[in-house]
């Protein structure tokens, strides 16, 4: 079992190998499948809650405006001359309270006024960057548009106008009238999805300029153009309505998903970072992987303790005789070799003793071979029990046994070979109901400095032969 570690090594490695692998491949199939869905389903269908929760924000203040442009009262005081100013302003103030809006207003095309709750604000003019959105409206096919600005009003907060155009009944244009409500509440709804939903929201104008955000690194009235990742493609996003996209910013991959909103002529942007999105999966995978460190233990131990025990068991069945328990004539030999080799070093005496069942023919022809068989395994007992542990008992061949006792000179070993042939006469073999009488004859030579161990092994095998000679169940000594 020299190769043992090298097995365990190699089991060790495909099995990490191989899990490994399963749980990259699972990872990255996942990962895909997220990153897809995330851009095709998640996102888009983020952009369509938020789109319609804006449409349905902005659908009463459109409404109010609406009404307002096609209000006799309010067209009938222009077309009279619009005397009396305190009627508009009462009018504009109860449309600011009943609707709860930042701002109501009217510009009148033919004087130039801008009126609100509060009077006269100031005069329109032509070439005023505050002012431009007037011209513009004036202008316009349609009849109204959304527009975010600074209400002069209020201390220039961020308001979304909806301006919309006044005529006369015959279609001729007599000024804007709206109401203007607080980017609050846009930022309130982009707040809760942004919570909800774990997204990056807000708003870019066709320009690139970033309007409204509820999510930083994205800064208002920064540019796209100048976001990094994003600048790369941020005329690719400005020439499109719609479409997904990635980039990379701060060491982060984004998803994002844009949508153009006509009613704002604004650009929605959702992201989300893919690494927040994918860090469940990288739990899993960690989690995977400490599962497979503890299974290939687990394997790896059992595959130790399998190897152990079948190397226990070859060793067992390489040194030990089957039958009796006892050292084998294969195992023996080098034991012996050990025994003698410190034997001469050391000059201390060792005696051999080599013992052979009386008449075990007679045993087997009489109860069977499996009395033979209790027979062998009720002497090796005896052995074992009579001579202890200091001695070296092997099963020589057959019915013989032989024993070496380190430490032990002839007389010594002859007591010892007296006190087991008596332990055998006295002790017979039970095999059902019979008691199968036993004895044997044993040879007892001593080791001499000059001895070999064949010279050894001859001479005991003789002492041997020399007490069956002499009538069996006694103990003969060589010296």
């Amino acid at each position: 079992m020299r190769d043992k570690p090298r097995l365990i090594l190699g089991i060790a490695l495909v099995l990490s190998l191989g899990f490994a692998v399963m749980a990259a491949v699972n990872y990255h199939v996942s990962r895909n499948a997220l990153r897809n869905a995330i851009l095709a389903a998640e996102l888009p269908l983020t952009i369509d809650h938020l789109y319609a929760e804006i449409r349905k924000e902005l659908a009463r203040p459109v409404f109010v405006a609406s009404m307002m442009a096609t209000d006799t009262f309010l067209r009938d005081w222009v077309l009279e001359g619009e005397r009396e100013e305190e009627r508009v302003i009462r009018y504009l103030t109860e449309i600011q309270r009943r609707h709860r809006s930042t701002e109501s207003f009217f510009v009148s095309e033919r004087s130039r006024k801008y009126y609100d709750p509060n009077g006269v604000l100031k005069n329109v003019r032509d070439g005023s960057s505050r002012d431009r959105w007037y011209f513009r409206l004036r202008e316009l096919p349609q009849d109204f548009e959304i527009n975010l600005d600074h209400d002069m009003a209020h201390q220039d907060a961020l308001t979304i106008f909806i301006n919309h155009r006044v005529t006369d009944y015959g279609g001729n244009f007599l000024g804007a009238a709206g109401v203007g409500f607080s980017v609050a509440s846009l930022n309130t709804l982009m707040e809760r999805y942004q919570e909800y939903y774990g997204r990056g929201i807000y708003f870019v104008d066709p320009r690139g300029v970033i309007l409204l955000t509820a999510r930083k690194p994205a800064v208002e009235g920064q540019n796209i153009h100048d976001v990094e990742g994003l600048g790369a493609l941020a005329s690719t996003i400005l020439g499109s309505l719609d479409g997904t996209y990635e980039y990379r910013r701060d060491g982060t991959n984004h998803l994002l998903n844009v949508r153009f909103l006509p009613e704002l002529n604004w650009y929605l942007f959702v992201e989300k970072e893919e690494d927040a999105a994918l860090s469940p999966l990288r739990r899993t995978l960690y989690l995977n992987l400490a599962v497979c460190v503890v299974v290939t233990t687990l394997v790896l131990a059992a595959v130790t303790w399998t190897l152990n025990r079948y190397q226990e068991r070859l060793e067992i069945m390489a040194t030990t005789d089957k039958l009796t328990g006892l050292t084998n004539r294969q195992a023996f030999e080098p034991l012996m070799a050990r025994a003698l080799d410190r034997a001469r070093r050391e000059g201390s005496p060792v005696t051999a003793l080599m013992a052979d069942i009386d008449k075990f023919k007679d045993v087997n022809d009489r109860w069977g071979h499996l009395a033979g068989d209790e027979t062998l395994r009720h002497i090796a007992q005896i052995f074992r029990e009579t001579l202890g542990d200091g001695a070296l008992i092997c099963r020589w061949g057959g019915e013989e046994f032989l024993v070496l006792l380190p430490g032990h000179d002839r007389h010594e070993g002859e007591l010892r070979g007296e006190a087991l042939r008596r332990a055998v006469e006295e002790r017979p073999a039970s095999f059902g109901n019979d008691q199968i009488v036993l004895s044997v004859s044993v040879g007892v030579t001593p080791f001499g400095a000059e001895d070999s161990e064949e010279k050894l092994l001859g001479r005991v095998d003789r002492a041997l032969y020399l007490a069956k000679g002499a009538g069996r169940n006694q103990v003969a000594v060589l010296p």
